[in-house]
């Protein structure tokens, strides 16, 4: 029996794991479209691939017997090697299974497509149509038979022998790249869009972290980088290991991922005896519900033993209770064995954007505002916090308001045994003045839930200033903080930023030259170049911080800028000078960070001869100061202190960022005068590990 065959639609496109063909330099290229302009790849290798299917493919014969007339759905993708392999195929007969396979395995070798001029395997969904007659390849180097296009149709449900459940499924097409989620926040990650995220001429704003991920999708392809990365595994383990999420799933209106989170080390250090070590399991949830609406969540088990710095220092954040420390940046340690803490957190999040220019979040994790390593508005160096934030962007400003949730947890500010509660208001507007130049205005307040005052609705109005409330309300009912940031990119290579804080300012007692209490203000200055000496991914970053003493403390102790015993802006709180040096290198799933801090402090005495406050601790109350004019940096215990940190590793896994590395640390602290709580200390430390990498980690105490 003749029966003529047509291939009525072959619609060509990434899916799963892909992008569109336009990200590439190039697409896969057959020999017969070598000779042609980029322009014209994509057309001729969508012709070659049709007419090859036509030439080859044989129809079985209880298909042209039943005179059949559907569809075959094949998942494709072409290599890094340039060679096709089928991911999936769907019939309604086995036979047109088989021989779709059989087609695919004869096609040629060919060159594989390139993302920045790297090999990368790309997928594609094509459907083939029954019956069909021969491509015709128009003058414009296109086929007539070839309908390219790039919606969701691409990923059309595949028929398959599941329930109606499953067959809702999709292949999942790592729909997170292009969602409302936050990027996990790292320095060392964000390093590698940092470029692109500030060449002249974006209209992108890089100070309120994290950066959502439909925010770097317009400058930097995150999908399309991972995916460059993937390495060719046949084995469902070496997938999970290597390529890809544990758990996967995708609908039509839904999409989720499910991971493990570790981060297991193991070390030593000079100055103790009984090595060092962390244990961390969890898991991570990112989920997708609708195009607007998504959500996330990280839950963390862990126990751990830190060099004796660091327990010293976690020691000294102690709350009221049983509990021996604070873990710096995660949260109250519990006594676990021999001088080990057990440090669960959680961290999760909602995001909700009811229209393009809006974003709202609701969750318990942490901000930060600033393109430095460090902040004077607000950082992430302290434990997570119950936040409420709003992303407007629009025209050349974005506009970022937060509310939190913060804890005092010192013994005498405990009331019937429970923690005080605070609460903290910002907003950040980001002006891009000009292609290169970007402004940042910042106001915060902090009040405490005394008296039953409980949330202030006063500061509940994104759009107000809370100076003027705080004055409305009594300045002993809060604690109101200006600030002002400024970037300044020099060329594409090169920018410039800076901060300055300001918490109370006494113009007369700067113009007399008495150095007065009063001018507690802080400020930042930095650079970053990127693709330093012409060396790709290699970034070169120097910062200066200083903040003057009693800066972020009150005069109502509970009303300082701070979280369960740690700062909500610089590390280091205030009374102090900081030079930092960063490099960071990144090639293919290699990695190298380096990092210098110099610096200076004033801590106080904390003696019974001497119980006055220097400055440098944000919890002391200002009224205890030493004085009220002759006020320096440095003043009290004076301490000089030196960093070096160096960490050097392998991305396992660019989906989850999983990383194996290795951590050396030394420091150099010399306090003035030894004291109970500021001692000296010399210490190496060094620690290898496996970390899934979502977080900042800071040592630099």
């Amino acid at each position: 029996m003749k029966h003529i065959w047509l291939v009525t639609v072959l619609l060509i496109s990434f899916s799963s794991n892909s992008q569109s063909i336009s990200t590439y330099e190039k697409p896969p290229v057959f020999i017969e479209c070598d000779s042609l302009t980029v322009g014209q790849l994509k057309s001729c290798f969508n012709f070659t691939l049709n007419s090859f299917i036509y030439n080859n493919f044989k129809v079985p014969e209880i298909v042209s017997e039943e005179s059949y007339k559907g569809n075959v759905q094949v998942l494709f993708e072409v290599n890094k090697e340039g060679r096709f392999n089928i991911v999936y195929v769907d019939a309604i007969y086995d036979e047109l299974k088989e021989e779709s396979k059989r087609v695919f395995d004869a096609l040629p070798k060919i060159k594989p497509a390139t993302y920045n001029g790297k090999p990368t395997f790309v997928q594609y969904s094509l459907s083939i149509g029954i019956p069909l007659v021969k491509p015709v390849k128009e003058v414009s180097g296109t086929s007539n038979n070839v309908n390219l296009n790039h919606d969701d149709s691409l990923n059309a449900t595949l028929s398959d022998e599941y329930d109606k459940v499953n067959a809702s499924l999709k292949p999942y097409e790592k729909l997170e790249y292009t969602s409302q989620l936050n990027v996990p926040f790292t320095h060392s990650y964000y390093a590698r869009f940092d470029y692109e995220m500030n060449a002249i001429g974006t209209n992108s704003h890089t100070a309120a972290k994290p950066f959502l991920y439909t925010d770097v999708s317009k400058y930097y392809d995150i999908k399309a980088e991972k995916e460059s990365l993937t390495k060719e595994t046949d084995s469902w383990f070496g997938r999970k290991l290597y390529n890809e999420h544990l758990v996967e799933v995708q609908g039509k209106d839904y999409w989720f991922t499910v991971d493990p989170i570790v981060d297991l080390q193991l070390g030593g250090e000079t100055e103790g005896d009984d090595g060092t070590w962390n244990n961390t399991r969890g898991i991570f949830i990112q989920a997708g519900l609708g195009k607007r609406f998504n959500l996330s969540t990280s839950i963390y088990e862990s126990q751990g033993r830190f060099a004796e710095y660091f327990n010293n220092y976690a020691e000294s954040l102690r709350a009221f209770g049983p509990d021996p420390a604070i873990i710096p940046g995660r949260g109250i340690g519990k006594g676990f064995k021999e001088n080990s803490y057990d440090y669960p957190v959680a961290e999760a999040y909602l995001s909700y954007t009811p229209a393009d220019f809006l974003n709202i979040q609701f969750g318990h994790g942490k901000n930060f505002i600033g393109d430095g390593y460090r902040s004077l508005f607000q950082s992430d160096v302290a434990s997570p916090y119950p936040f409420l934030k709003l992303n407007a962007s629009f025209w050349k400003i974005k506009y970022t308001s937060t509310w939190m949730w913060l804890k005092d947890v010192r013994p005498e500010v405990v009331v019937d045994d429970a923690f005080l509660t605070k609460y903290m208001a910002n907003h950040y507007l980001s002006w891009n003045v000009s292609k290169r130049l970007n402004i940042g205005l910042f106001e915060s307040v902090m009040w405490a839930d005394t008296n039953g005052r409980g949330f202030d609705v006063n500061y509940l109005n994104p759009i107000i200033f809370f100076r003027a409330i705080e004055f409305q309300t009594g300045q002993g009912a809060g604690n109101a903080i200006l600030g002002l940031s400024s970037k300044y990119k020099l060329n594409n290579k090169v920018n410039l930023y800076g901060q300055f804080i300001l918490d109370e300012f006494s113009l007369s007692d700067v113009t007399g030259g008495n150095k007065s209490w009063k001018n507690k203000f802080g400020f930042q200055l930095g650079a970053k170049y990127f693709n330093a000496f012409k060396v790709d991914n290699l970034l070169l970053q120097a910062e200066y911080n200083q903040v003057r003493p009693y800066t972020y403390s009150h005069n109502t102790e509970i009303l300082n800028y701070g979280h369960f015993n740690q700062p909500m802006a610089h590390l280091w709180g205030a009374n102090f000078r900081e030079l930092v040096l960063i490099g960071r290198y990144n090639y293919r799933r290699w990695f190298a960070d380096a990092k210098f801090i110099i610096g200076q402090r004033g801590f106080d005495f904390n003696t019974d001869e001497d119980g006055f406050a220097y400055g440098g601790d944000i919890y002391t109350n200002e009224n205890n100061r030493i004085g009220d004019t002759d006020i320096t940096i440095g003043q009290g215990n004076k301490t000089n202190s030196f960093m070096t940190e160096l960490q050097a590793g392998y991305l396992l896994n660019p989906e989850t960022n999983l990383k194996l590395f290795t951590n050396i640390i030394y420091r150099d602290f010399n306090p003035q005068t030894i004291t109970s709580t500021t001692t000296d200390s010399n210490t190496l430390w060094f620690s290898i590990g496996l970390r899934t990498d979502l977080f900042n980690w800071y040592n630099d105490f």
